[in-house]
């Protein structure tokens, strides 16, 4: 008989508040989810449901107003700025609608950052995992490059591959297929599946496409800041 997977991450009661408005803006009220290794989900909802804003907060971008956030075993609600950071750049991957690759770079390089600001490999071992994963999404032939000079599909493609850079255990994308065709769309989501089952990387991704959501082993739909 198989183990349980392990929760990566654990929300319990968990809201966010805008204080600063002149009537308190509520984002998302009293989340509690358990999120397990392994697990693709998608989260749904209308615009201005929470989605994002979910998002947010598990990526440790924002901070909860109530409610505590635990990311593989360690309580992040009170570490401190640095902490977090480091915590991002080595349990998790980022890929958002636009790719937001620096032009400056070449794709190599563009996947190669985050392994320099983690600090932990060589250079030698950074550009070999780079081509490695550039290699896993079909573009070995394309490391040269600018990111001006590959096509939409490219470019979020090289975007996955950064996200993966410092081996996550979770990948955050929110509407990563929002700015594709319906053949690049379907090439990323594929991505995110085989991540999934095969690499065992939890995987979350916000998606107003019904067909790519119901994929996923679990829907997460917001209203009003709520799971429903």
């Amino acid at each position: 008989m198989a183990g349980k997977k392990k929760t990566i991450i654990k929300l319990s009661n968990i809201s966010r508040i805008l204080t600063d408005e002149e009537i308190p803006v509520t984002l998302v009220q009293d989340i509690n989810c358990d999120i397990k290794a392994g697990e693709f989900i998608s989260i749904t909802g209308a615009s201005g449901s929470g989605k994002s804003s979910l998002m947010y907060l598990l990526g440790l971008l924002d901070d909860p107003t109530e409610g505590s956030i635990i990311i593989d075993g360690l309580e992040t609600t009170k570490a401190s700025d640095a902490e977090k950071e480091h915590l991002r750049l080595e349990k998790l991957g980022f890929v958002f609608q636009f790719h937001f690759l620096l032009e400056e770079f070449s794709v190599l390089d563009n996947v190669m950052l985050p392994m320099r600001k983690l600090g932990v490999l060589s250079n030698k071992e950074m550009k070999k995992r780079a081509e490695y994963l550039l290699g896993n999404f079909g573009l070995e032939e394309m490391g040269w490059k600018k990111p001006r000079q590959l096509s939409g599909g490219e470019r979020q493609r090289v975007a996955v591959a950064r996200a993966l850079a410092n081996n996550p255990k979770v990948v955050l994308a929110d509407e990563p297929t929002g700015n594709l065709d319906t053949h690049n769309a379907e090439t990323v989501f594929h991505f995110f599946e085989k991540l999934s089952k095969e690499e065992g990387i939890t995987v979350i991704i916000i998606t107003h496409d019904p067909d790519l959501a119901k994929r996923a082993d679990r829907r997460i739909h917001l209203v009003d800041g709520k799971i429903q």
